[in-house]
């Protein structure tokens, strides 16, 4: 099964670029058996280049769906597909890159009907999609429009198919569908872990922890790892001999405790993990005209952060979310460096605190409501999630702004009570890293419950 599709984008630096329109075909090898196309708002400006070539301007997207809203729909139509694109590698990053924005490992493999095109079509004057499909009598409307482009590729991929008499793409596919085979040990393995929330241990022979993981499913996530072909997946098949685990209903508490437990026994598969996974910060400043400033950086231990992101992508698409969300100006959050007004201004977002037109006052009463919501610093506060039984729930109690622990309950008194509290946890230790961990999930989640426990002393 193929998954042919073309992305348009925003255009910009590397990395950085927005998905404004995706069109994706699933192609069974004969025909068409499913597609989904659609606009996307990515969250900031298109360069102007670009809308001059694929017609698709900043205001067409205002009220399409953001990628977090399609997203679901984008991993099942490509769920046991191999990717097909022109100039696959293109279409294929920028895809990683959206999801990875999420916390989402998005992962296929992928063809290039390019590589092909040069393999089984020789000689052609061109192999940009346009020119290709010209010189091949193939019908193509909409140029550099996701749906026309993807749908030209799919017309290109049949012939390529036609013409690959020696079988060599069917071949590559077979090739790439096959799980490797599980020996009788790593099977054992597998079906002694639940399908369940938690995290897990990989032990040697000696019993000494070489590997910790979390998953919302064990099992499955077992099973990935025994049948990965890379070099880390190898050595762990060839060294472990048991596993153990903890479930934890929540994902939330699995995540807190697979980043306490690789920090404290340090396994020899986790070295990743070992250090700090998280490398720009939110912080804020007040200008000489009174308005507070937001701005992200690498962090800085000698500064107290607002909240910290895992790169410098996913800061900036928030960045970019919050401005909207909160209607801050795009100037005042590092966004938009040009020397008048933001752009946000133009399309009448932003109220004009870039140009002094609204006051510090009514300003910065919307940038501390930001600041309010995604910070816990001193403020004491228990998160309800999932616990492993349906008529029980995991709880994380912060006080003053510092993680104190994790714990689960059954009846509501206990939560509401911080010395009950205290006293049915397990202690955690506050880091960066649990930090981060809390304040993505409850940016992720935004139904989890959260209360202000009550104190008797």
């Amino acid at each position: 099964m193929y998954a042919i599709l073309d992305i348009e984008t925003t255009g910009g630096k590397y990395n950085e670029e927005g998905i404004t329109e995706i069109a994706i075909y699933k192609f069974d090898g004969h025909e068409i058996v499913d597609q989904f196309i659609s606009l996307i708002n990515p969250e900031r400006p298109i360069q102007p280049f670009v809308s001059n070539l694929t017609g698709i301007n900043n205001e067409m997207l205002r009220n399409a769906p953001k990628f977090y809203e399609v997203a679901k729909r984008i991993v099942e139509i490509t769920t046991d597909a191999i990717i097909v694109a022109h100039n696959a590698s293109f279409d294929y990053r920028i895809l990683k890159t959206e999801f990875s924005r999420l916390g989402f490992e998005f992962e296929r493999e992928s063809l290039c009907t390019v590589e092909l095109s040069r393999k089984l079509i020789p000689d052609q004057p061109s192999y940009s999609l346009g020119k290709l499909v010209r010189s091949l009598g193939i019908p193509m409307t909409d140029r550099h429009r996701a749906n026309g482009d993807a749908l030209a590729t799919v017309k290109l991929f049949k012939l390529l198919l036609a013409k690959d008499v020696e079988k060599k793409i069917v071949t590559n596919t077979v090739r790439f569908k096959p799980k490797r085979q599980i020996d009788d040990k790593l099977l054992k393995l597998i079906d002694s872990v639940p399908s369940e929330t938690g995290v897990y241990y990989m032990h040697d022979a000696e019993g000494k922890i070489i590997y910790i993981g979390k998953s919302r499913n064990i099992k499955k996530r077992l099973n990935q790892h025994f049948t990965s072909d890379n070099r880390k997946s190898k050595r762990i098949q060839e060294e472990i001999t048991h596993v153990t685990f903890e479930i934890t209903g929540s994902e939330l508490l699995a995540l807190l405790k697979e980043n306490e437990e690789i920090k404290l026994h340090k396994p020899k598969f986790n070295r990743a993990l070992r250090r700090t996974r998280f490398d720009q910060a939110l912080y804020q400043f007040t200008d000489e005209k009174g308005y507070i400033n937001l701005k992200t950086a690498r962090i800085d231990l000698r500064k107290k952060p607002i909240t910290i992101f895992t790169n410098r992508q996913q800061a900036k698409s928030f960045m970019f979310k919050w401005s909207e969300e909160y209607q801050l100006c795009q100037k005042l959050m590092g966004l938009d460096t040009g020397k008048k007004n933001c752009f946000n201004y133009t399309i009448k977002q932003c109220y004009g605190a870039c140009i002094s037109e609204e006051s510090p006052a009514e300003y910065n009463e919307r940038v501390m409501e930001l600041i309010h919501h995604h910070s816990f610093k001193n403020e004491t506060m228990v998160l309800i999630d999932r616990g492993r039984e349906v008529d029980e729930r995991g709880v994380v109690l912060i006080e003053n702004g510092i993680l104190q622990g994790f714990g689960y309950f059954t009846l509501n008194y206990q939560i509401n009570n911080i010395e009950i509290l205290r006293s049915i946890i397990t202690p955690m230790s506050h880091n960066r890293d649990a930090q981060h961990i809390i304040q993505s999930y409850i940016r992720k989640n935004k139904k989890l419950k959260i209360i202000k426990p009550t104190s008797n002393e």
